[in-house]
């Protein structure tokens, strides 16, 4: 004999709009977007400035448009210590990418608001305002091994290059 259910979902709930939320505003509007006339530029009035960025790594690199340039990928080499608390001078959702051995001349500028950063790679966790906090990212940033201007990655061999050679000998005994 099956057990009998004691319990039952609730019925559904009916949606009922007021008819008076269609008499306020304008309805053939919704959703309208109009856009100011001409161009509108982006970051304006912020500090800026351009560096040159090296991908020494054997890996496309993308670094996004609000990235903390210091704390970006170890196998970039440029100027950290200008990067920090600096981002790329792109629109909000858009990256720039890098191929192996590409370099670029890029524009950078600073962070508003708060000029916090936290988490990426964990290496400011602090106030980009901060000359101690940013002596203390940059002392992180060596220790980890990134690159900074005119470095380069210490790219390893891939495993098959690696092992392909011991394997094509024990092969032949």
């Amino acid at each position: 004999m099956a057990a009998k259910r004691s319990w039952s979902p609730p019925p559904i709930p009916k949606s009922v709009v007021p008819k008076e939320a269609f008499d306020v505003g304008m309805p053939e509007k919704c959703g309208h977007i109009e856009f100011a006339k001409g161009d509108i530029e982006i970051n304006a009035g912020r500090p800026s400035r351009k560096i040159i960025m090296v991908n020494t790594g054997d890996r496309p690199i993308q670094i996004g448009a609000h990235y903390h340039l210091a704390e970006c990928n170890k196998a970039m080499a440029f100027d950290r210590e200008a990067a920090f608390g600096m981002r790329l001078d792109v629109p909000s959702g858009s990256a720039v990418r890098f191929e192996p051995g590409q370099s670029r001349k890029v524009q950078i500028t600073g962070y508003v608001g708060r000029q916090v950063a936290y988490g990426m790679n964990n290496m400011t966790n602090g106030s980009m305002r901060s000359d101690i906090i940013k002596d203390q990212t940059m002392r992180r940033l060596r220790a980890e091994g990134y690159c900074f201007e005119g470095e380069r990655f210490p790219v390893q061999k891939s495993p098959d290059a690696k092992y392909a050679k011991k394997s094509k000998a024990k092969s032949k005994k």
